[in-house]
């Protein structure tokens, strides 16, 4: 571990090295744009009551750090947060980190928060793959969440229980949240496409009352029954009261095989719609648990608390992203990613939230584009992979659909290449604000942002999110700019996890976060903070490449590689080498081509090339190699670290994360890697 000081302020200033001439962005905001935009008043009215001499962002967000408690105290007053009380105390031990306490005196639902506007606006749009299904307003959500909630008492259920979901992206999911939210009951949810013994990882360790479930959800034109699953899944929670069955493939779904088993419409037929009883419970009551990918063991069970997940969701939606009451936010996503509940979040910005469960690709690869088109998207939510993936198949959404509400497209996951800004802009849409962001389930936020008052430069993140104290160190624990180096936050936040679940004295909490920096957080991004205020982000730091002992980060070769118009996808990992004398490491490069294609000797020196002249002679590999599949989580992320175990004979916990587990045979046993 690095012996770097703990001590606040020890640190030296960041020191920028040394940069090429300044680049010109690839689009900048309008005047009007800036003018409208909801975060430009906020900073001004912050200006002008503590008497600041710049409003612009990089001032503002630097006191948006120096001075947290008055930030988050303004932000809460500015969107109008729902409370039976504030308290006078913003935030107690916060030179303590983990262990600051936020608005300790407050009392709040995050539910009534969500569920703020009751009008006959949209609340849920849902499309799947045969396009359009269903609309629910925010009148009729709220009758359904009194009705869910009722049910939910009449089983007993209390404050700090827990209701687990295993459901597709859907309007009965996030009315089922509500439900369970209003009484302060906590929620975890997980994607149907899980085997039962994914689910079984993470839900037994919470012991849920009550499951929520589909009887099944459709991908690439094909329905998958589920309900075999959840009589398996029912069998491995003894704490379960009652089984909710929601119907999606048949209107009235068999559940008679599986015990305390009932369809939603009956659960719910005894109650009518009356006033919902929010609960109104402490700041850091829990409202989530969020799962880590389990890829490297047992998954990591995060509660996230009410007060924390609400100050969040209203910064990001509302100042970060700009939605506005009336906009129609999209994100393509499943129950079991953070993401979803950054895009449920957005109820509380009273905006329609649109659900898709199913491919993208649907349609020849137009659905999702079709939908935003029809629907007046707003703010338009993908994965990297998903934006290179259009461009592989030479779709244009420029020349096929019109988006004239479409203000920013959002992208998360996974480091968007420079490459794919220019593809947005030219063959999707050229004035829109197109905003990579980085955060993640840890802390249910971004540290890195999107910005809708800023300019975009390619192959780089807008800015450091606001009220979060985002800086890059290097090994010994200085604060770096222009070069590369862990992703560190270095106050305490609201949303930081309230812990772990059934980590009794907080030990693998801290262990996770605050081992390398004592009082830091480090949260495991290798990335650079740029003297424009920008951020690029290499990879996660525990899958960086390490030979001859330089730092390496996997996205830098991605960026590259996966231009080359014969790769589909790759994956790149450090092989201990040699193996007799394994203090060293090689790189070594998995290609996946696209149909047709074979890695020849042509094309291995087509990506060495690519790779060495636009990178360095340290990050070519070693070796590189073709396999028809590389294993990915199921929500798109390549698993590095799940690669280079196998290649070196070591196991792979809970393969059931991955969405297609059986790629992993093909690493194992590969003769070129002897040698």
């Amino acid at each position: 571990m690095n012996k770097a000081k703990s001590k606040k302020g020890a640190r030296p200033k960041a020191k920028p090295a040394v940069r090429p001439a300044a680049i010109k962005p690839i689009w900048k905001p309008s005047a009007q744009a800036i003018e409208s935009a909801q975060i430009t008043p906020f900073a001004r009215a912050i200006a002008r009551k503590y008497h600041l001499e710049d409003h612009r962002y990089p001032a503002f967000h630097k006191w948006s750090v120096d001075h947290a408690e008055e930030f988050w105290s303004e932000l809460w007053d500015y969107c109008g947060v729902i409370a039976s009380k504030k308290g006078a105390t913003v935030l107690a031990e916060g030179a303590t980190m983990p262990g600051a306490k936020w608005f300790p005196d407050a009392r709040l639902n995050l539910a009534e928060n969500l569920l703020r506007r009751g009008d006959q606006g949209d609340a849920f749009v849902f499309w799947d793959e045969r396009g359009f299904q269903r609309r629910v307003s925010y009148s009729n959500l709220t009758s359904d969440v009194s009705r869910a909630q009722q049910a939910l008492k009449q089983l007993g259920l209390r404050p700090g229980d827990r209701a687990a979901a295993f459901i597709p992206n859907m309007p009965e999911t996030g009315m089922l949240a509500l439900a369970a939210l209003a009484d302060g009951i906590v929620w975890s949810s997980c994607s149907p496409d899980f085997g039962s013994s994914g689910v079984l990882d993470r839900f037994s360790q919470i012991e849920p009352k009550v499951l929520f479930v589909a009887d099944g959800y459709r991908y690439g034109g094909r329905e998958f029954d589920v309900l075999e699953r959840v009589a398996q899944i029912a069998e491995g929670l003894p704490s379960l009261r009652k089984i909710v069955v929601v119907p999606h493939l048949h209107a009235r779904p068999d559940v008679s095989e599986i015990p305390k088993a009932v369809l939603l419409d009956e659960w719910l037929r005894k109650f009518s719609p009356r006033e919902i009883e929010y609960a109104q419970l402490p700041f850091e009551h829990p409202a989530y648990i969020l799962f880590s990918s389990g890829t490297t063991g047992t998954p990591k069970c995060i509660v996230h608390g009410a007060g924390g997940s609400l100050l969040q969701a209203l910064k990001m939606t509302k100042l970060q992203f700009d939605v506005r009451p009336g906009d129609r936010m999209f994100y393509f996503c499943t129950t079991n990613w953070v993401v979803w509940n950054m895009l449920f979040h957005a109820l509380c910005a009273e905006a329609a939230v649109l659900l898709y469960d199913g491919s993208p690709f649907e349609r020849s690869g137009n659905i999702l584009f079709d939908y935003a088109e029809e629907e007046r998207c707003s703010h338009f939510g993908t994965s990297a992979k998903f934006i290179d993936s259009l461009e592989k198949r030479g779709l244009a959404p420029i020349e096929t659909h019109k988006f004239p509400a479409l203000r920013m497209l959002l992208s998360t996951g996974s480091p968007l290449v420079a490459e794919s800004y220019d593809y947005v802009y030219s063959k999707v849409k050229k004035d829109v604000c197109l905003a990579s962001i980085s955060g993640g389930t840890d802390i249910m936020a971004a540290f890195a942002d999107a910005n809708p008052i800023l300019p975009v430069y390619r192959g780089e993140i807008q800015c450091r999110s606001l009220g979060m104290a985002v800086e890059v160190y290097d090994e010994a624990g200085n604060s770096v700019i222009g070069r590369k180096g862990e992703l560190v936050c270095t106050k305490p936040v609201p949303s930081m996890p309230l812990g772990f679940w059934n980590d009794r004295g907080g030990e693998k909490y801290r262990s996770a976060y605050f081992e390398k920096f004592p009082g830091v957080w480090t949260h495991g991004d290798w990335c650079e903070l740029t003297e424009r205020g920008t951020m690029i982000v290499y990879g996660r730091s525990d899958a960086t490449l390490n030979p001859g002992g330089v730092r390496i980060g996997t996205a830098e070769i991605y960026r590259q590689v996966e231009k080359i118009d014969e790769v589909e996808e790759s994956v790149a990992i450090g092989q201990l080498w040699p193996p007799d004398n394994p203090t060293d490491t090689r790189v070594v490069l998995f290609v996946r081509l696209r149909p047709g294609f074979a890695l020849d000797l042509p094309l291995e020196s087509k990506i060495r090339e690519r790779i060495k002249n636009n990178t360095t002679p340290r990050h070519v590999p070693a070796k590189i190699l073709q396999v028809s599949d590389i294993p990915r989580t199921k929500n798109g992320k390549v698993v590095e670290l799940a690669v280079k175990s196998v290649v070196h004979g070591m196991p792979v916990g809970n393969t059931d994360a991955l969405a297609n587990p059986e790629a992993l045979e093909l690493f194992k046993h590969i003769p070129e890697l002897s040698g």
